[in-house]
């Protein structure tokens, strides 16, 4: 009988500028993912607040269960015993330095911040995104420039999870493969990306990016994304996947809501770190 903390579970979602109907899509599915078995499930990018206006409005204090986003998020967590990734949502203070007060943003931004709960709905880990989408893309909206709305974070995230180690990540930093070099060096068994990648740029590289990660850092793949028309200049590609070490797509959803689901194999993990030890290969960026 498979465990349940080997099965995974990434949600799909086309979240709308309604941040009630987004939680309730959120609630829903979440719940599906739990049903089907999965230990893990990991919500996409911006899942509660996506075209509503600026997102400070949204924001809460990390660690206060008793906001709405973070309490539905340890709520869900401890009702089902699972590990929860919380996709992004906006937080008004930055991570608490060791012996320092913590601060808040005061220049109208907010930190896009991944938060995991633990199956007793504890706040176990924060990972603010590092590398924000100021770009310009073929599409209706043309200009993306999220370093008007965020504050990037400026270091990696991984901890040990009843799943494996998990290293966390969030959309546009799949392109920067120096931040999953550095997981792989941490030993992590699976990494998740929240995203709400584009239509435009799905197409050309979410897949291939995804594998990509997989395959040279020899772990498991967890794309939880936005997947649908969002209004009339905003659309995002969705496929949310689950990839396995070797770059095989386990499962998908091309648009729409879902969920994707599928079964961490640990031993396979091991047989393919131990058979192609590309990590101790390596003849640069050793030090």
């Amino acid at each position: 009988m498979t465990s349940k903390f080997q099965r995974i579970a990434a949600v799909q979602m086309v979240s709308t500028a309604d941040i009630n109907i987004n939680m309730a899509s959120a609630e829903r599915l979440v719940t599906e993912a739990a049903e089907r078995g999965a230990g893990m499930v990991v919500l996409p990018e911006n899942f509660a607040v996506l075209d509503g206006g600026p997102q400070a409005r949204f924001a809460e204090r990390e660690g206060d269960l008793a906001a709405p986003l973070q309490g539905l998020l340890s709520r869900l967590a401890q009702q089902f015993g699972i590990w929860l990734v919380g996709g992004t949502i906006p937080l008004i203070t930055r991570p608490p330095r060791a012996g320092q007060a913590v601060t808040e943003l005061t220049d109208g931004r907010v930190r896009p911040a991944s938060l995991v709960f633990n199956p007793v709905g504890e706040l176990a880990a924060r990972y603010d995104k590092m590398h924000l989408f100021d770009v310009e893309v073929s599409d209706r909206q043309s200009r993306y420039a999220e370093s008007d709305s965020f504050e990037a974070g400026d270091a990696p995230v991984w901890l040990d999870t009843d799943c494996g180690r998990l290293g966390l990540s969030i959309c546009y930093d799949i392109r920067f493969p120096e931040l999953y070099r550095h997981y792989f060096a941490s030993t992590v068994d699976l990494i998740t990306v929240p995203s709400a990648f584009t239509r435009v740029t799905g197409e050309a590289h979410w897949e291939v990016l995804l594998r990509a990660r997989a395959i040279e850092n020899q772990c498991y793949m967890i794309g939880a994304g936005q997947g649908g028309v969002h209004n009339e200049r905003r659309e995002t590609f969705g496929h949310s996947m689950i990839v396995d070490p070797w770059g095989r797509v386990l499962d998908v959803l091309e648009a729409g809501e879902g969920v994707v689901v599928a079964d961490m194999d640990h031993a396979a993990l091991r047989d393919i770190r131990q058979r192609m030890p590309v990590f101790k290969h390596r003849r640069m960026g050793k030090n």
